[in-house]
C-alpha cells in the first residue's frame, strides 16, 4: 500500500526549476572535494520529529495530519508507522534515519513487555532496511519522557530509575546492533539539575560516568562496532544539563576515562543554545 500516492521520488532538477518537490541546490551525485555530496552530508530522516512529534505548543493541541496513524500506542499501529516511514525516505532520498527506542515502539507495562513490542517492530524495520537499503545511522533510547526520570536516569537520586535506565540502554544498544547501526547516541536531556540546594554535582557526575562506562562494557561484550557519540545541549529541558557544551562533554569524558570510547555528535540548534 502507498501511503503518498501521488508524491514521485524527489529528485535534482537544479535551481532554475519551478517545481516545488524537486532539489534546486542538492545534488547527490556532485563531486565535492573528491566525494559525493551524498557522502559528505549522509542526510538522516529523525524518527521524533518527522513521525511523532504532534506539532503541539504549551498553548494548544497538535496539529501534525497524519491520516495512517490510528492514534493508539499499539504495536500494530507503531508496524503500520514503519512502513510509512520507509515510503517517505525513498521518495526523498535520505540514505538514513535514526530512532529513539520509544519513538518506533510503545512502551509496555513492564520492561519486558516494552522489550517485546520494540522487538517485534524492529523486525519490520529490518525487513524495511533490506528492501530499500536505507540504513540506520543511530539508534538511542528515551531516559527522558517517562515520569520516572524526572530527576534523571543515570543520574537521578532514585537507584531503581538508575537501573531501568540502565536496562533499557542495553535494549537499546543491542536493537541498534541487530540493524546494523553505524552509531549510537547519548543524549541527557534530564542528567542535571534545577538548583544547587539538594545536588550532590560530584556523586551524579560519578554515577553517570560509571553509567557510560557500563554502556562501553556492553558495547564490547555483544561486538557492537558503531560510534558511541555523546550529544552536548545546555537547557531544555533541565535548568542545566551536564553535557552542556563541546567543551564540558570532553572534560567529562576526559576525567572518566572515555575519550576513546565517544565522540561528539554536535547539532546544530543545540550548540546555538550553548
Amino acid at each position: 500500500m502507498a501511503y503518498f500516492p501521488k508524491i514521485k521520488k524527489i529528485r535534482y532538477e537544479g535551481p532554475d526549476s519551478k517545481n516545488p518537490l524537486a532539489f534546486k541546490w542538492y545534488n547527490e551525485d556532485e563531486i565535492v572535494e573528491g566525494k559525493t555530496m551524498k557522502d559528505h552530508l549522509r542526510f538522516s530522516v529523525v524518527y521524533w520529529h518527522t513521525f511523532r512529534n504532534a506539532l503541539s505548543d504549551p498553548f494548544g493541541v497538535g496539529t501534525a495530519l497524519r491520516p495512517w496513524d490510528d492514534g493508539t500506542e499499539s504495536v500494530k499501529n507503531a508496524q503500520k508507522r514503519v512502513k510509512v516511514a520507509f515510503e517517505f525516505m525513498e521518495k526523498l532520498g535520505a540514505p538514513y534515519y535514526a530512532f529513539h527506542d520509544r519513538d518506533v515502539a510503545p512502551e509496555g507495562k513492564s520492561l519486558s513487555a516494552s522489550n517485546k513490542n520494540f522487538d517485534a517492530v524492529a523486525k519490520v524495520l529490518k525487513a524495511e532496511q533490506e528492501r530499500t537499503g536505507i540504513k540506520l545511522l543511530w539508534g538511542t533510547a528515551c531516559l527522558f519522557a517517562n515520569p520516572r526520570y524526572m530527576h534523571g536516569a543515570a543520574t537521578s537520586c532514585n537507584a531503581d530509575a538508575f537501573a531501568y535506565a540502565a536496562a533499557q540502554v542495553k535494549k537499546a544498544i543491542e536493537v541498534t546492533h541487530q540493524l546494523g547501526g553505524e552509531g549510537y547516541t547519548f543524549w541527557g536531556g534530564r542528567e542535571g539539575y534545577s538548583t544547587l540546594w539538594n545536588t550532590d554535582i560530584g556523586r551524579e557526575l560519578d554515577h553517570l560516568g560509571a553509567f557510560l562506562q557500563m554502556a562501553v562494557d556492553h558495547k564490547k561484550k555483544i561486538g557492537f562496532k558503531g560510534q558511541f557519540y555523546i550529544e552536548p545541549k545546555p537547557k531544555e529541558p533541565t535548568k542545566h544539563q551536564y553535557d552542556s557544551d563541546a567543551a564540558a562533554c570532553l572534560n567529562f569524558l576526559r576525567q572518566y576515562n572515555l575519550m576513546d570510547h565517544f565522540k561528539l555528535n554536535l547539532e546544530t540548534n543545540h550548540a546555538t543554545l550553548a
